[in-house]
């Protein structure tokens, strides 16, 4: 199954499209996601999205979630339930396509490493189970459950790890890909 994921990445890695996703991931990264930031700092005196820590207890949770107030609530809970759905898929895409192009052109086309395009889509995964549990925590205060922010949290922590090895591995690939003159090897 990893290795048809994969090669269905290599297919769909083209420039243009590594390129429209990275415009929209710089759309999300430098407008929306801090215009959301901003409008939860405000109502709560300085808290941000649980989501931007990488990792925290039931009781920092719960304690943020309070912060915000009915209202911040809730413009966090729309944006879990739709920015924050659709951010995921573009910066995971955005990872998985430009890490296998850059892979075609510093790996041999036979090389295992090329299966590693698929890490980015982990964070997607995490990212969204991340999004349930913090939008079912957002619902339910002021009713709290200690498992469902432990598994917030650790599908958080899972999520930064994921994009931090995502991270490093483009990082690797623009090297590799340097060292070829970015051109594909035989």
């Amino acid at each position: 199954m990893l290795t048809t994921l994969s090669e269905m990445l290599k297919k769909q890695s083209k420039g243009w499209l590594i390129l429209l996703l990275f415009a929209l991931v710089l759309l999300f990264a430098i407008v929306i996601v801090p215009l959301v930031q901003g409008q939860l700092e405000a109502r709560s005196g300085g808290a941000g999205p649980i989501d931007l820590l990488f990792s925290y207890t039931p009781e920092e949770a719960y304690s943020i979630i309070a912060s915000f107030g009915d209202e911040g609530r809730a413009i966090y809970r729309t944006f879990a339930m739709t920015g924050d759905i659709i951010y995921p898929v573009i910066y995971s895409m955005f990872f998985s396509l430009i890490m296998t192009w850059l892979f075609q052109r510093g790996f041999a086309p036979n090389s295992k490493m090329h299966l590693l395009n698929v890490i980015p889509l982990g964070a997607w995964l995490f990212d969204w189970l991340e999004n349930i549990h913090i939008v079912t925590m957002l619902s339910l205060y002021p009713s709290t459950s200690t498992i469902v922010a432990k598994l917030a949290s650790f599908c958080t922590t899972i999520k930064w790890s994921f994009g931090a090895v995502a991270t490093v591995l483009v990082l690797f690939g623009f090297v590799m890909a340097l060292k070829n003159g970015f051109k594909k090897p035989s």
